[in-house]
């Protein structure tokens, strides 16, 4: 059902989780180990660190995002990558999964979520194209090494105490070729696959070209204070386009025209009339420059400082037909004291004259980019004047919280990646921090959860707890004995193989490999076989866990960025696991000399 995609998440996970609280509440089962599953335990998805973890590691992300920590890195990474992006995210993914070698693959993607966000909302790159083959290569790269995943370690633990010691680098050389086989598929056929989807969900509306005619008011703290023209204009001011200077002089203001006189400074109470799109007024307002829609001593001295922090958004609104708005100017419109918001921009079909910006008029039709606290914008709904246009609110990034934000992230990873405390107290000391910090506000944390993520994790914990205590995990793991009986060694590991591949995303990869590691060894010895040669196969394969988002964490937190739906990582996770299957079957007689 989940595959199909014919109904939502939600629906699904509620459903088979009202299934299977029916069917063992009222008829409680007894396991052949004489266990009964308890709602308790059919439950405790919704409280595993698993979802704890995942859902707060949003909330730091999120954070990030609001407070633009990684603008910088994404600026340097663009430069080196030129006008080639795609070139930059391969690389970074390249990057990504040799880290995520030796180290926990959770933290690594951690790491790179926010980077690879960043650069493709720069680049306008599809984030769909992106994600999954983040969550695919570091899940390749952590099984060439025992410490690359906690899989492998659990694996290596069990086998040890069946007397098979599976040493750091013991599944390296397969486990390199076998990454390295996955790596070409995932970054020359994945994107490729995924593209096939025709829509994909936008979550921002600052990306589109629309030009908004606005002013800057220079300060003498202004970044554009001295600036010189070159060539009779002035290039550092992009990506804005200069349209006008008006400047006071002897009472009066003077508009000057480009090109510019190249003896001209820009001044302190110079109004600048510019052009750009949303995106360049929202950079521009989080950089601290002050954007006024009348006297530049007044806007400075009284506004500049609540633009700053989490609560500060821009929103679009248009004139309606008929507004009381109509016909009055920017300046004495009325509509700052009536909602307490700024005109930042204005956005309209016909040309516009070059004089001061606070004497244009409005007109119906035109789009009004806003500037003010969430609140005073909100309360614009269903006014009949003007009309705010549904989703366009965002808020402005708080930049100066940044490097704040940065820190608390680089703690989470840091302390998760040497494994100074578990990765879920990390992640909720994490979120915790962003919203006391004031990197994120109470309403944004609680925007960045996931109820899908949720529902869904909490459901499949469910369903694989029932399997597990049911004895249904142990009778398949049986059946594949049974088949493999009196088989080649060769038959035998490429079985085995394949059924962990396929449990592996049905439970989970550390629940795969508990399973399978003690059959693995035991098929071994009963066909004369290297017990090292079948416990490889069985972390190899448990690592497998691409077909679906519940196989392996890191799917679930990619889920969101890239907007994916179930059937998604059918569609792209599916041939890896064929292919690495048979990649496996092939080489293993050679490798293991099976």
């Amino acid at each position: 059902m989940f595959a199909l995609d014919r109904f939502s998440i939600e629906a699904i996970s509620l459903t088979v989780l009202a299934a299977l609280l029916l069917i063992y509440g009222i008829f409680p089962y007894e396991g052949p180990s004489g266990e009964t599953l308890s709602l308790t335990e059919l439950l405790s998805g919704f409280s595993s660190p698993a979802l704890v973890t995942v859902l707060a590691l949003l909330i730091v992300g999120k954070g990030l995002f609001a407070t633009d920590a990684m603008e910088g890195i994404t600026r340097h990474v663009g430069r080196l990558c030129g006008s080639r992006p795609r070139m930059g995210v391969a690389l970074l993914l390249v990057v990504a999964g040799s880290i995520s070698a030796f180290l926990n693959n959770t933290p690594v993607v951690v790491i790179f979520i926010p980077v690879l966000t960043s650069l493709a909302a720069t680049f306008r790159l599809p984030a769909y194209q992106i994600f999954m083959p983040l969550s695919f290569i570091t899940i390749l790269g952590g099984m060439t090494t025992v410490i690359g995943s906690s899989t492998n370690m659990i694996a290596a633990g069990i086998a040890a105490e069946s007397g098979v010691e599976i040493g750091l680098f013991d599944i390296t050389g397969m486990g390199v070729i076998l990454a390295m086989i996955g790596y070409v598929y995932v970054l020359f056929f994945l994107p490729r696959l995924l593209s096939a989807r025709q829509t994909e969900l936008r979550t921002n509306n600052d990306g589109d070209g629309a030009q908004f005619i606005g002013e800057i008011a220079i300060t003498a703290e202004s970044r554009f204070a001295g600036l010189l023209p070159i060539s009779g204009f002035f290039p550092q001011l992009r990506p804005f386009s200069l349209h006008s200077i008006v400047r006071r002089s002897d009472g009066e203001d003077k508009v000057l025209l480009p090109p510019f006189s190249e003896e001209l400074r820009l001044q302190p109470y110079d109004l600048l009339q510019i052009s750009g799109n949303r995106k360049a007024f929202m950079d521009l307002i989080a950089g601290g420059e002050a954007v006024t829609f009348g006297d530049p001593e007044e806007e400075t001295h009284n506004n500049a400082g609540r633009r700053q922090g989490p609560h500060y958004h821009l929103a679009e609104a248009v004139i309606a037909p008929g507004s009381r708005f109509e016909g009055r100017t920017v300046r004495f419109c009325g509509i700052q004291p009536r909602f307490h918001v700024t005109i930042v921009g204005i956005r309209r079909k016909t040309r516009m004259g070059r004089g001061p910006f606070g004497f244009l008029r409005l007109e119906a039709g035109d789009t009004l980019l806003l500037g003010g606290a969430e609140e005073d914008i909100m309360s614009m709904r269903g006014n009949h004047d003007i009309l705010l246009l549904e989703h366009s609110a965002q808020s402005v990034p708080p930049r100066s919280r940044a490097l704040i934000s940065f820190i608390i992230f680089a703690a989470v990873v840091g302390l998760s990646a040497l494994d100074i405390s578990p990765i879920a107290v990390n992640a909720v000391l994490g979120a915790l921090a962003m919203i006391a910090t004031g990197c994120l506000t109470l309403q944004q944390a609680a925007r960045a959860f996931d109820r899908q993520i949720f529902l869904l994790i909490g459901s499949s914990i469910a369903m694989a707890t029932a399997l597990e205590v049911s004895g249904g995990a142990s009778l398949i793991a049986q059946a594949v004995i049974a088949l493999a009986g009196g088989s080649s060694a060769v038959i035998a590991i490429t079985i085995l193989f394949v059924t962990v591949a396929i449990m592996t995303n049905i439970l989970s990869n550390n629940a795969a490999a508990a399973l399978f590691i003690p059959i693995a060894i035991n098929m071994a010895h009963q066909i004369n076989a290297p017990p090292l040669a079948f416990a490889a196969a069985v972390i190899y394969a448990a690592n497998c866990s691409f077909a679906t988002p519940i196989g392996y964490q890191t799917n679930l937190m990619v889920m969101g960025p890239g907007h994916y739906n179930f059937s998604d990582f059918v569609r792209g996770g599916l041939p890896l696991v064929i292919i690495i299957a048979i990649a496996f079957a092939l080489l293993a007689p050679l490798y293991f000399d099976l």
